[in-house]
């Protein structure tokens, strides 16, 4: 019983330390930003090296995202450019550090 106890008192241990150390699930920021990046203005998408990883979603992405022509000075606005990006994209299948979905209206952080 004595050698059971001791490995429950471990694993509460464990737990208690690991529950710690994890961020909470929300991976866009109040001020919408990921990772330190704002996610709004000049886009462009490469195959190497971006600044963050995308996965396009139709049901609870972290962002909704409308593609415009001028301004996207705003939460989830993106305007996509071959120079001079203010963040480089990569889209991919797994391990996506964003889920984006798509819209017309309404762009930004779902509530």
């Amino acid at each position: 019983m004595i050698f059971n106890l001791q490995y429950l008192i471990l694993a509460l241990a464990f737990m208690e330390s690991a529950a710690g150390s994890f961020p909470d699930n929300k991976k866009v920021e109040e001020n919408c930003t990921c990772k330190g990046m704002k996610l709004y203005g000049k886009i462009k998408f490469v195959d190497n090296f971006p600044d963050l990883k995308i996965k396009f979603v139709e049901n609870f992405p972290d962002l909704k995202v409308k593609l415009v022509q001028n301004f996207p000075n705003e939460c989830g606005k993106w305007q996509i450019v071959e120079n001079f990006p203010d963040l480089k994209i990569q889209i991919v299948e797994n391990f996506p550090d964003l889920t984006i979905k798509l819209v017309e209206n309404f762009p930004g952080i779902p509530k």
